[in-house]
């Protein structure tokens, strides 16, 4: 049974995040399993935990459905992003990260700007977050990455790269870099600053059509 929950897990996760089940769509026990070739019981396990990671929103005797936000949810989400991430890109910056650090967290922008090049945004969603992962973990505060992952919502993220325009795009991508350069130079202000920038250009493109 739990290998059936986790290949449901995985398969509906997949959905979401490469944008199958929009925002808002219903996830109906009966037609995902058999869609997936499954019982119902793996299914419903795997949407409670999809709910457990934010990604699906479970209404008691009225099934599940792919977690939708309004313009206030997204200004909570931005404004908190706002205030922990640039305060852990200064943090970073201030203990100055190892080689091994830097070399790690250019390494994902390589790949990052693949997966653009390639049109994969649900695949550079994955590695914005890694390298945004790496760059908190380099912040040395144990707390924060339980902190952000309560607003580090990936559809909202594949969201937010599916709406950039080629301009947009190279700018989150020159973001990554100048962050990666700033650590390496231990300035705290210029990471600080860089971060902040990065996550508000996130939130004016998701808000600009007065979502």
């Amino acid at each position: 049974m739990a290998r059936a929950t986790d290949a449901a897990y995985d398969a509906v996760r997949r959905m979401i995040l490469s944008g199958e089940a929009v925002a808002g769509a219903r996830l109906g026990e009966a037609e995902l399993a058999e869609t997936l070739g499954l019982s119902r019981t793996p299914v419903r396990e795997a949407l409670q935990r999809l709910g457990a990671d934010g990604l699906v929103e479970v209404l008691p005797h009225r099934g599940a459905r792919v977690v939708q936000w309004t313009r206030r949810d997204l200004e909570e989400i931005f404004e908190l992003r706002s205030l922990l991430e640039p305060y852990a890109a200064a943090r970073a910056a201030r203990l100055a990260p190892g080689e091994d650090v830097l070399a790690d967290l250019l390494g994902r922008c390589d790949a990052m700007e693949a997966a653009v090049a390639e049109g994969d945004f649900t695949r550079v969603a994955q590695l914005n977050a890694l390298f945004h992962a790496a760059l908190i973990e380099a912040s040395g505060n144990r707390r924060l990455p339980a902190m952000l992952t309560s607003v580090m919502h990936a559809p909202l993220i594949v969201g937010t790269f599916r709406r950039y325009d080629a301009g947009e795009m190279a700018r989150s991508m020159n973001h990554h870099r100048e962050l990666v350069a700033a650590l390496a130079a231990r300035d705290p202000d210029w990471a600080e600053s860089v971060m902040r920038a990065h996550i508000r250009a996130a939130a004016a493109n998701l808000t600009k059509d007065g979502t």
